[in-house]
């Protein structure tokens, strides 16, 4: 109870408010008729309650009709249309035919599933409309607390900065971004890269694409990313790496970062952050590490140390929308040189001046650490399911999914008839059906067949890999919905169709 009377989650109205104009005849788009939207919303949540609730029961994946296709066809509707009526199409047209993430046997890519807590927060999030580009209100303490948590957990030094993006893709042009200022001495932001020899990264064949797109987006050049010699784990060649940058150095150009990575997209592979420091100390090099879904190792107690050295990066990109199980779209990246971060997006213009007190006031805003000023409220979502579930809790199911890749990994090697590709030291296992007699590329085909039927029947969602000339299945459990049983019925499903899909004799 406020002194202004019983107020909900939202707050109330004030006392010396106008009441509120009866509805859209009065040029709003608020609801005309608020009971009925209220009525409206409440069946919505009542709706996902039970979808989440029953997630599992029906096919991963289904293939969208002809005809709905067709209904996206339609021209910009100009007039309004009912609630319910939308609402209706949305139930038909769109919630039967998502990927099919949350459901408990998607294995595809490496794609987070989701949590009913995770979605009231986006809900709330959305009701507040913040906008967190900087300023003094909460939603900014918020995003604080976020980047306190994380930079506490990764042991990184009171100044560091980071900041909520949209995911890895874009923490990691923000991470090379302060890279890049920093091999230039700052002239990137006045001069750009016109001058001095040129600026080469590295990082294994594995590397992420968005690490050769960052590349290209800064200005570097795809063409500037070395493709470091990996081990027979996939982890990167330190010997290979340092030969590499000797060769760049006697060759004219500048090295200046290396991108390790912390949970390879192939096989899970760690790469040697410890030795990978070492080197990039001794060449002055700036160590980024992409850690997109590794990150979350870092909850557990028992995984925690694979990622020994990461502590001491320069900077870190990773997702909370994949092992951390927040909602779709939340990224983060974590910069050790918090002054060095600032200088490379800070500079406001007049119009953003900070005030001493009030509204205005905050002497460093998010939009001060990365190229975006109007920002969503993704750090609440992330905030709020943190607090929620507990991080111990997520760093169990982190250990949970690595013990079924595992598990999964003995059932492959048990069975004649599979073959394992590549290690499987985290929580990716990719294999293959072969069939005696058959060559690579009939063997190739048969397995695309067995993943499209699997697929298309809405048995499971894996993904497709190759791996060298190999075509597989890559099941990556990232999932915290996932049971053992799920994996049996994969395996068996896959040994019946390839059974099914050879001619006996």
């Amino acid at each position: 109870m406020s002194d202004n009377g019983p107020f909900s989650i939202f707050g109330g109205a004030s006392p010396t408010a106008p009441p509120p104009s009866p509805g859209a005849p009065g040029g709003h788009l608020d609801p005309a008729d608020w009971d009925a939207f209220r009525a409206s919303l409440h069946q919505v949540v009542d709706e996902m309650v039970d979808r989440f609730q029953d997630e599992g029961t029906g096919p991963v994946w289904q293939a969208i009709p002809e005809s709905v296709h067709q209904e996206f066809t339609e021209p910009l509707p100009r007039a309004p249309r009912p609630l319910d009526s939308v609402l209706d199409r949305v139930r038909r047209d769109v919630l039967p035919y998502t990927l099919g993430n949350t459901h408990p046997r998607f294995f595809g890519w490496v794609h987070g599933s989701g949590t009913p807590v995770g979605a009231l927060a986006e809900l709330l999030a959305a009701c507040m409309n913040a906008n967190t580009g900087g300023r003094h209100h909460a939603p900014i303490l918020v995003e604080d607390q976020v980047v306190n948590w994380i930079r506490r957990l990764f042991d990184f030094p009171e100044e560091a900065t980071g900041l909520v993006v949209s995911g890895t893709s874009m923490a990691t042009v923000v991470g090379l971004a302060v890279a890049r200022h920093r091999a230039t001495r700052g002239l990137d932001r006045k001069e750009g890269l016109r001058d001095g020899p040129p600026l080469v990264g590295y990082t294994t064949r594995d590397g992420h694409q968005s690490i050769r797109d960052a590349f290209s987006l800064l200005g570097l050049g795809a063409s500037a990313l070395r493709a470091v010699p990996m081990l027979d784990d996939g982890s990167m060649d330190p010997v290979a790496l340092e030969r590499r940058i000797t060769e760049d150095v006697h060759a004219g150009r500048k090295p200046f970062a290396v991108i390790a990575t912390a949970g390879s997209v192939t096989c899970g592979a760690i790469d040697d952050l410890v030795r990978i420091r070492e080197i990039c100390r001794d060449h002055g090099l700036w160590m980024h590490v992409d850690a997109a879904f590794g990150a979350a190792a870092r909850l557990s107690p028992q995984l925690a140390p694979r990622l020994d050295g990461i502590e001491t990066a320069d900077s870190i990109a990773f997702d909370f929308h994949k092992w951390f199980h927040v909602p779709y779209d939340a990224g983060f990246v974590l910069v050790r040189d918090g002054r060095l971060h600032t200088a490379t997006f800070g500079g406001r213009e007049d119009y953003l001046t900070s005030l001493g007190q009030g509204p205005g006031s905050g002497d460093i805003w998010p939009c001060d650490l990365g190229p975006e000023l109007s920002r969503g409220f993704r750090a609440f979502k992330v905030w709020f399911t943190l607090q929620t579930l507990g991080a111990d809790a997520i760093g169990e199911a982190v250990e949970r999914n690595v013990r079924q890749a595992r598990s999964l990994a003995r059932m492959v090697d048990r069975e004649p008839e599979l073959e394992r590709l590549g290690p499987a030291d985290l929580n990716i296992v990719s294999f293959r059906y072969r069939a005696e007699g058959r060559g690579n590329a009939e063997l190739n085909e048969l397995n695309r067949e067995i993943l499209l039927e699997i697929q298309e029947r809405g048995i499971a969602l894996p993904s497709p890999i190759r791996r060298d000339e190999a075509f597989g299945i890559r099941v990556c459990l990232c999932n915290h919905r996932t049971h053992d049983s799920d994996l049996r019925l994969l395996v068996k499903a896959v040994l019946e169709l390839g059974r099914s899909l050879v001619p006996v004799g």
